[in-house]
């Protein structure tokens, strides 16, 4: 049986040593053979054998290492998973008003210079221990969730760090409150320390809190997409008109939408035509113009014309439901860079509670009076400012805005690496026809060389060419349809790739392609080679049609460059990216084209099947190579491309091939595209190197290594702010890609 493969949330997620013990725990269940945890998504993925796994295994599997598997709420509502996480957000405040105003109270009653301003009631230990308590076991409940069954399985993660360091300031607070003549009697000065404990879980929570409102805006672009979808549909049935639910619409169902109305699925036009905007889902700012026959899709906005359409495409099929799966998993995947981050992260935790051990020990030893005080307090703030949160955030929040902000410009990424890999790319190879070019030829000249007539010339190469698929085929079959020329049945019909066709028509035997094919069936072009080379100079492609092995007439085909082609050539260049044609077309034609839009190495008559082994020849060079097209003999090359970028508008199976997906036409995207690689890589250095700086900095000040210079030591509570900070300042700093522009 195959693998399948599930997504779903985790609750109790709070830093990267969470995300490596959930996927340890996944990946040791027997058929489990891929497990990916993302910390700004809090989703787990997870690739397994269904022989083997059930959901009972997945969940068990996340519960043993202390937190909670949410699979069966993987098909929550939109709505319904927005009022959850308002209703998590309305507690977590709770929690922090809460905890910071006991705290705030007990800090006012015990510290020096402070608690002599305090009622007489606040400075009361027993007091203080009531007010604490409620704080350290509910508002901190969740930190012993997630620690207690990690202990059980000898894992640790942040929550232990929180939980020692709070449990050991609120335990020796209320052995002073409750036995003071004992610790007197030590030498050490009776005073509680609750507003430490109390305090510090406050912070905590509140970083948490403003963690969460953070990575919110990380997913907004997968909210603006879900949101695009129209709720209704007006389907005709049974001569009505009836409002029914969108799920309810069905393949073949027909649809009438009226001016200023969502599209709501895919399809394809029957009756009447408009003006549709299509931005939303390709970030094209000009609305398209559609007819009989042209497809529409859901989510995008009719103008101004009445029409009704078949629909070819509902639910998950729509182009809609594909981009939101292709952005949620790209959001979910891991780029390479963040194995940095995981290895650290793994055994993080574990380092920092034999620092902390340390610290209390050298300060135990060799500290000043009280030295169990002293070593106590710098122990606690070693085990709360070492949180590595950041570092488990770094990566994937800037993912996360990364693969949206590229969706609402039309680049639909298929993984993290693929985004990380893109930044590198130094070439970039465009197929011409339907890429470089709009892909719809028309025929410019039919100039009859032997016997035949020209509707016969364009007769015999239309009935032939009714069989291909190629798009040059298309060009003469409009082109006969046009003059309204009789068609003939071809027998015998064979493509012949990268050179062209031949059947028998009329009993006669007729051939159509290039010059490769001329020679190949010895068919003599006498002195029109002059003739096909001017053809060729205009950047016209030239077929030859023979007939019973003599040549009868030169067909000339102009595919007309795309308006962007040109400006998205200069931008490459600008970024010191070279860029590469590749096509079938001999060398004058293809060179014709390339010169019109910027482009001084050409690949010419590149056979399909040798597309790939050029784009390796081209890699072994050195270079670090994209591969932009849009057909099915392009699929080759896009695999074997360090990235394979595909045109939306192509086939299926390109599309599936590639890396990066162009939902528009417009080729400045891919410079967008590795301009956004390049902006999202740089957000994820800085992100890294200041997580990473952030605990090599501060750890060593808070176990103290400044007080012998300049008496400085670090209070727990100003750790607590400053772990805080890190991780709001990474999602920050992530966020600030949302200002990334195109065309920048």
């Amino acid at each position: 049986m195959a693998n399948i493969k599930k997504t779903f949330s985790i609750k109790g997620m709070h830093c990267a040593s969470c995300v490596a013990m959930i996927e340890g725990s996944l990946k040791k269940v027997p058929g489990v053979s891929i497990a990916s945890v993302n910390l700004a998504s809090a989703k787990a993925t997870v690739d397994y054998d269904p022989a083997l796994v059930t959901d009972e295994h997945i969940s068990s599997a996340v519960s043993n290492v202390g937190y909670e598997a949410m699979i069966g709420e993987e098909l929550q509502s939109e709505d319904e998973e927005k009022q959850e996480k308002l209703r998590e957000l309305n507690s977590l405040v709770f929690k922090v008003i809460v905890s910071l105003t006991l705290g705030a109270l007990i800090l006012w009653g015990s510290f020096p210079g402070l608690m002599e301003t305090a009622p007489k009631i606040l400075r009361e230990f027993w007091v203080q221990l009531i007010l604490a308590t409620p704080v350290q076991f509910w508002a901190g409940f969740a930190f012993y969730r997630a620690t207690i069954p990690a202990l059980k399985h000898r894992t640790a993660n942040m929550d232990t760090l929180v939980v020692i360091g709070t449990t050991v300031a609120y335990l020796y607070s209320a052995f002073v409150t409750v036995f003071p003549k004992v610790v007197q009697e030590i030498g050490i000065d009776p005073m509680p320390y609750f507003d430490v404990s109390t305090i510090i879980i406050g912070l905590i929570l509140l970083g948490r809190y403003f963690e969460a409102k953070a990575k919110a805006g990380t997913s907004e672009a997968i909210k603006k997409l879900i949101g695009l979808q129209a709720r209704t549909a007006r389907v005709l049935r049974d001569g009505k008109e009836i409002d029914i639910e969108i799920k309810d619409v069905l393949i073949g169902d027909v649809i009438r939408v009226r001016p200023g109305e969502k599209i709501p699925v895919d399809g394809v036009i029957l009756e009447g035509e408009s003006s549709i905007d299509e931005s939303m889902i390709n970030g094209e700012s000009m609305p398209v113009d559609k007819t009989v026959g042209d497809t529409v899709v859901g989510a995008t906005l009719n103008k101004n014309g009445s029409f009704t359409f078949k629909t070819t495409k509902v639910g998950s099929e729509t182009m809609l439901a594909q981009i939101i799966k292709l952005v949620e998993d790209a959001q979910g995947s891991k780029a390479p860079i963040q194995r940095l981050a995981d290895l650290v992260s793994a055994n993080f935790v574990p380092i920092v509670l034999m620092l902390s051990i340390v610290t209390f020990v050298g300060w135990y030893v060799w500290g000043p009076a009280p030295a169990l005080l002293y070593a106590l307090l710098n122990m606690i703030a070693v085990l709360i400012i070492a949180c590595p949160c950041a570092m488990g955030l770094a990566t994937p929040t800037a993912i996360m805005v990364g693969t949206g902000k590229g969706a609402e410009s039309g680049i639909l990424i298929k993984d993290a690496e693929s985004l990380e890999t893109a930044h590198k790319v130094t070439t970039v190879i465009f197929d011409k026809t339907g890429t470089l070019t709009k892909g719809k030829p028309e025929v410019t000249d039919i100039i009859t060389v032997g016997g035949v007539s020209h509707d016969e010339a364009l007769k015999f190469a239309a009935s032939l060419e009714k069989g291909s698929e190629h798009s040059l085929a298309e060009s003469i079959v409009s082109k006969a349809e046009t003059e309204n020329i009789a068609l003939v049945r071809a027998e015998g019909f064979r493509a012949i790739p990268g050179h062209g066709v031949e059947g028998v028509l009329d009993s006669r035997r007729v051939i159509l392609g290039n010059k490769r094919l001329m020679d190949k069936e010895t068919v003599s072009l006498g002195n029109n080679l002059a003739e096909v080379e001017r053809l060729e100079g205009e950047g016209k492609t030239v077929m030859m049609l023979a007939i019973d092995g003599n040549l009868e007439s030169l067909i000339a085909v102009a595919d007309t460059v795309k308006e962007s082609s040109k400006a998205g050539i200069l931008m490459l260049i600008g970024m010191g990216v070279e860029p590469i044609m590749i096509t079938g077309d001999n060398m004058r034609t293809a060179t014709a084209i390339a010169s019109q839009v910027g482009i001084k190495r050409v690949l010419a008559e590149v056979l399909p099947q040798e597309k790939e082994a050029e784009v390796r020849k081209i890699q072994a060079e050195g270079r670090i190579v994209a591969m932009v097209g849009d057909g099915i003999n392009d699929a080759p090359a896009l695999v074997a491309a360090d990235v394979g970028i595909a045109m939306g508008t192509g086939t299926d199976v390109a599309i599936e091939a590639a890396d990066i997906t162009l939902i528009n036409k417009d080729l400045r995207t891919v410079a967008g595209a590795i301009l956004l690689s390049k902006r999202t890589m740089r957000t994820i250095k800085l992100n890294l190197f200041w997580a990473f700086a952030y605990n090599v900095l501060l750890i060593p000040v808070a176990m103290g290594i400044l007080y012998p210079i300049w008496g400085i030591l670090m209070n727990p509570i100003f750790a607590s702010v400053a772990m805080a900070t890190s991780s709001v300042s990474v999602v920050g700093n992530s966020l600030l890609l949302n200002r990334f522009r195109l065309n920048s």
